[in-house]
C-alpha cells in the first residue's frame, strides 16, 4: 500500500497535468482535510517532491486567502535539449542535481525508467568513490556522456 506521501503527490501531479496552464493553485488546509492529514504533511510532500531540480516551481503566500501555487517547468524540445543539458550540468554536478535532471527527463518521458534507474546507479556516491570536487566532476562527464548517447547528439 502506499503511503499518504505518495498519494498526495499523485493526487497533485494528476490535476497539474489536466491544467491547461502548467499550474494549480492550491489551499494547504484544504488539502490537508481532502486526505485527513496535518497541513504540514502537505507541506513535506511540497518541499521534497516538488522541488526545482524534479521541474516544478513553487510559489506560497500565507494568511488569510493564502495560497500554494505548483508550476510545471517543462524540458525544452528535443532540438534545444542538448544545449539544456549542457549549460545544467556544465563542468561539475552534485548528485541532487543530477538526480532532479534524472527525474525531470524521466517524468517528460526522454528517459525510460530503467536507463533513469542505471543513470542514477552509475553517478551515485556508492559509484563514484572519489574526494569531492573530483566526484562531482566524474559524474558530470558521465551524465553527459550517457546522456548523448540516449538522447542523441
Amino acid at each position: 500500500m502506499r503511503n499518504i506521501s505518495d498519494i498526495i503527490e499523485q493526487y497533485l501531479k494528476g490535476i497539474l497535468h489536466e491544467s491547461p496552464e502548467g499550474l494549480i493553485e492550491i489551499q494547504r488546509n484544504d488539502l490537508a482535510d481532502h486526505f485527513s492529514c496535518v497541513p504540514s504533511q502537505i507541506n513535506y510532500v511540497i518541499s521534497t517532491r516538488f522541488t526545482l531540480e524534479k521541474g516544478y516551481l513553487v510559489e506560497s503566500k500565507r494568511g488569510g486567502g493564502g495560497y500554494i501555487r505548483i508550476r510545471r517547468i517543462d524540458l525544452p524540445q528535443h532540438s534545444a535539449l542538448h544545449t539544456h543539458l549542457h549549460t545544467t550540468i556544465g563542468s561539475t554536478i552534485d548528485q541532487t542535481v543530477a538526480e532532479g535532471l534524472i527525474y525531470q527527463l524521466e517524468e517528460a518521458r526522454f528517459l525510460s525508467k530503467r536507463e533513469a534507474n542505471m543513470m542514477r546507479a552509475a553517478i551515485s556516491r556508492e559509484a563514484l568513490m572519489v574526494k569531492l570536487p573530483y566526484r562531482d566532476e566524474i559524474r558530470a562527464r558521465i551524465m553527459k556522456a550517457m546522456l548523448i548517447s540516449l538522447l542523441g547528439k
